[in-house]
């Protein structure tokens, strides 16, 4: 079974997205978060390019490689500094929206799992960006 069917489908992913960004906008760990993304395009904004990368990365229509041509998660972040505090904080609230609906069991501890590998593997240097290097910065 495809996890998009194990979370309900497109209109449950949609709910849980929607509840990560609300989370996000709303919750202390989602500052960090706030802030890159509105250096960026904006909430509104990720809020559909997430649903649209993750209906496809969870074997659903991939809605965002229609759109971008590509689904490498390295290259949609390279432009921004992503320390591992801000991983750990996107990981917080996904964990909570998660839980928030409903969402549990061998599959979802799974699929905590592999975002946990990916949230860590997209921390950069940050030095690179003139922000001091170490497990977390300062929010």
């Amino acid at each position: 079974m495809r996890m998009i069917d194990t979370i309900g489908g497109e209109v449950q992913l949609r709910q849980l997205v929607e509840t990560f960004y609300d989370l996000v906008e709303i919750l202390p760990e989602g500052e960090s978060l706030r802030k890159l993304h509105l250096r960026g395009h904006g909430l509104a904004h990720v809020r559909e390019e997430q649903f649209n990368f993750l209906n496809g990365f969870l074997g659903g229509r991939r809605y965002y490689e229609e759109k971008h041509g590509h689904m490498d998660v390295r290259r949609m972040h390279a432009h921004i500094p992503i320390s591992v505090q801000d991983a750990e904080d996107w990981l917080s609230c996904m964990d909570q929206a998660l839980a928030r609906n409903n969402l549990s069991g061998p599959e979802i501890d799974r699929l905590r799992l592999i975002f946990r590998k990916i949230c860590m593997m997209l921390v950069n240097d940050l030095r690179e960006w003139g922000l001091p290097a170490g497990p977390a910065r300062p929010h």
